[in-house]
């Protein structure tokens, strides 16, 4: 499949995923859920918010909330502390972001980047919802990010690296964009080694996150090759046969 190809159909899912959230009817039985069912091959206990704390979810308007597509908790594994500038590459419909932007707090500030449209028309809301004022909404590529080299403390991302076709550019972007000292804290799915390509389109689409994995090796040789340091990769439940949802942790040198 073309790069440009991927690129359309991942947009056109997480569009249909936005246009399905009306965030302002989520308290009532007219909420569409919809959202959840984005990917075709999951289940609740694998993506989407039931992998969040409640009391992180109390932190999030409603529509972000349901609108979550992710594999993981990011903002939990990145440790962010007080005053630290975060970037959360695919940022949806905004969860991450705004739960990032409590715990960096008033001193700290927090970029999101999408390039869906519909994403971001919803994010905004939920900003606006939030009354978040330490955040921005930027839309872009997760291959070219629109953020200047060595600007923020840490990157994020929630099960949305292995969607892009193109990863080395993803990972140089990363390091780019982080200060020396800076750190990665994502959530992603990840393949076992021994799974060829063709065993990872024979568990679940790309749009589904799952043809697009790379294995526990590429994931830590790309981090490596452009330059990050102390990389783990930690898998924290199955998401198919051989699949994994997994902690992948890097530190920019200084």
């Amino acid at each position: 499949m073309a790069t440009s190809e991927i690129h359309e159909k991942v947009r056109q899912r997480y569009a249909e995923a936005a246009k399905s959230v009306d965030s302002s009817c989520c308290d009532s039985d007219c909420c569409d859920t919809s959202a959840s069912d984005a990917f075709e091959s999951s289940d609740a206990d694998k993506f989407g918010t039931l992998l969040y704390e409640a009391a992180d979810l109390l932190d999030v308007p409603d529509g972000a909330a349901l609108a979550s597509l992710g594999c993981g908790n990011p903002t939990a594994v990145a440790e962010l502390e007080p005053g630290e500038t975060v970037l959360d590459l695919g940022s949806g419909a905004g969860i991450d972001v705004l739960l990032s932007a409590k715990r960096v707090g008033p001193t700290g500030f927090v970029y999101g980047i999408d390039m869906t449209d519909e994403m971001l028309d919803l994010a905004r809301k939920h900003q606006d919802e939030a009354g978040a004022t330490n955040v921005e909404f930027r839309r872009g590529t997760i291959e070219d990010i629109p953020i200047e080299d060595g600007a923020v403390d840490v990157v994020i991302s929630n099960c949305v690296i292995n969607l892009s076709a193109d990863k080395p550019a993803v990972l140089s972007e990363m390091h780019r964009v982080l200060r020396p000292g800076g750190r990665i804290g994502i959530s992603d799915v990840v393949a076992d080694d021994d799974l060829s390509p063709d065993d990872r389109v024979e568990r679940g689409s790309w749009v589904g996150c799952i043809a697009g994995a790379l294995s526990f090796d590429e994931y830590r040789d790309g981090l490596e090759r452009v330059g990050f340091t102390d990389v783990s990769i930690e898998a924290t439940h199955s998401v198919a046969d051989g699949m994994h949802s997994a902690i992948v942790k890097a530190t920019k040198g200084r």
